[in-house]
């Protein structure tokens, strides 16, 4: 656990500097996993590692599908599972796992290799923005988000999504029974907002509930790149 804390804080630094050179955007890492899989544990911990670099946005997307070998996992939600389902088939694959981590859309990394998922958080941060987003509170409690392109965008899609930023489970059957896990950044509420053309300037509105941090992405249509994120804690 000190040797990957440690290298990821080392890591941070780089990336940090990285992306200040793309316009402070930060980088989405989405992790797929489940209280019920065995070997997701490790993969839980680097995400909460991943938590303390500024410029990166980590998400728990717990799936429902080891939820029938043994134990249930209250924070899965089937829309997850159907989301790594639509990464695969955009990648041609005809299979999913868990722990996968897909970073930016991009990049498929097995969640409990932290140099490879550091890696991939480096290289597409070194990369360009794609699209400049704000997401700010008005004064009447609305969430109101701006974007406007960099280049020229595809169809993008706009979602948010809230995440509860901890909580700790005391696992009692399945594959982890009698170990009690702390999970952190636990997305929940997934939602598409709307379809921008990513041309003109984006100007949209939303109400919100509860005091759980919020993301919004732009990611291009049918499972493709995250173009831009932004959160508001």
């Amino acid at each position: 656990m000190k040797r990957l804390t440690h290298w990821l804080a080392a890591a941070s630094l780089a990336i940090s500097a990285s992306v200040a050179q793309a316009d402070d955007a930060p980088v989405v890492v989405e992790l797929f996993t489940s209280q019920g899989c065995a070997s997701c544990p490790a993969a839980d911990v680097v995400l909460a590692e991943l938590g303390q670099m500024e410029n990166v946005i980590p998400l728990a997307l717990h799936v429902d599908y080891w939820d029938y070998i043994g134990w249930k996992d209250d924070f899965a939600d089937p829309a997850f599972t159907k989301r790594q389902k639509g990464y695969a088939r955009a990648a041609g694959r005809r299979s999913i796992y868990t722990p996968q981590m897909m970073i930016g859309g991009v990049y498929d990394v097995v969640g409990s290799r932290p140099m490879k998922v550091v890696d991939a958080i480096h290289h597409l941060a070194d990369k360009p923005a794609r699209a400049r987003l704000s997401v700010t509170r008005g004064d009447d409690g609305q969430i109101e988000i701006h974007a406007e392109p960099l280049g020229t965008l595809p169809e993008t899609i706009v979602q948010m999504v809230r995440y509860t930023p901890e909580s700790r489970v005391s696992i009692l059957e399945g594959e982890n029974a009698g170990q009690a896990i702390t999970y952190t950044h636990i997305a929940h509420g997934w939602q598409v907002l709307g379809v921008w053309d990513g041309q003109a300037p984006l100007e949209m509105e939303v109400s919100v509930e509860g005091e759980d941090p919020i993301v919004v992405l732009l990611q291009e249509k049918d499972y493709g790149p995250i173009f831009a994120a932004a959160r508001l804690r």
